[in-house]
């Protein structure tokens, strides 16, 4: 299969890309080519094609999706930095005017991809302690809930052109890096605790389980829609901590006060003082996706041993 991946250095696109590399053709869509090329193995790098791209502008690059069998979309600027006014609209821009521009190529192509896989997150639903959110829920009205919506939109238009469509809404993704890299080193020395209140619901997912989840809806020609990339069993902040300081065997008592976060990250803090509890129901009785991790003690011990 010729899959041609936008998001391809990201945390999850990297191991999408180590996945996906022996048995396939990878184009890689990279601001930075060689930031690119240092970013995975020399051993699969002959099966890598290195285009540069701007994702907000078409251009050259539009032509290697032609002929291509699948694209997936998973770009789109950090949420977890400092937002201001500017840094908010890049957030926007990356993401609706990214998938539009790759959207854009699909339609240009004479040879068309069958599938487009896009990446929206679980910011859709907006954030709430009591509720429970699944895939038929509404959409919330904050800005992220925002965000998403206009970036699903743009996804939605590339069925106009006959091609399949799955959206997945990531949640808290885990592995080597991302929320986890940040929360560890507090607990390994003796400092770690929950952030905020402790009661926030915290979605989240096994980097692994998400890159099994595109593998699957790139060969399932009979899958689309829009799923919920979460575990099945979502866990509080406390809940989260606790269960880290075990498998770190450290305690997990020290807790990091709200305002400490908003200083750091500004109105970016809501997205883990907030939180909201999503259930992957879709996935699992539409797509029937089998869940390598669904409790997150497993999920951690088999990150902490594996990965760092």
């Amino acid at each position: 299969m010729k899959i041609a991946i936008a998001g391809a250095t990201g945390f999850v696109g990297t191991k999408l890309v180590e996945k996906l590399a022996s048995d396939n053709q990878i184009i890689i869509l990279t601001r930075n080519i060689e930031k690119a090329r240092a970013t995975f193995s020399p051993k699969i790098l002959p099966n890598l094609e290195f285009v540069n791209y701007n994702p907000k502008e078409l251009g050259d690059w539009q032509q290697k999706i032609d002929g291509c069998d699948a694209v997936v979309n998973l770009a789109g600027a950090p949420i977890a930095e400092r937002w201001n006014d500017s840094y908010k609209q890049e957030i926007l821009d990356s993401r609706q005017l990214g998938t539009k521009t790759i959207v854009s190529s699909i339609e240009q192509s004479s040879q068309k991809p069958k599938v487009l896989i896009n990446a929206s997150a679980i910011g859709f639903y907006g954030t709430s302690e009591e509720q429970t959110y699944t895939e038929i829920s509404p959409s919330g009205k904050d800005f992220l809930a925002e965000v998403c919506q206009a970036w699903e939109a743009e996804a939605e238009k590339v069925k106009n052109s006959g091609v399949r469509l799955v959206i997945f809404r990531l949640g808290i993704v885990l592995g080597n890096g991302g929320a986890l890299a940040k929360m560890i080193p507090p607990f390994k020395i003796f400092a770690g605790g929950p952030i905020g209140e402790g009661k926030q619901w915290f979605s989240w997912i096994h980097r692994e389980d998400v890159v099994e989840m595109i593998i699957q809806a790139l060969n399932d020609s009979n899958l689309n829609g829009t799923f919920n990339a979460t575990a099945p069993y979502p866990v509080t902040m406390n809940e989260l901590c606790q269960t880290l300081g075990d498998v770190l065997k450290r305690p997990s008592w020290l807790p990091v006060p709200s305002f400490a976060l908003e200083l750091l990250l500004g109105d970016g803090a809501k997205v883990v003082l907030e939180g909201q509890k999503v259930l992957p129901q879709k996935t699992m009785d539409v797509m029937n996706y089998s869940f390598r991790f669904p409790q997150l003690k497993s999920a951690l011990q088999h990150i902490i041993t594996n990965e760092f």
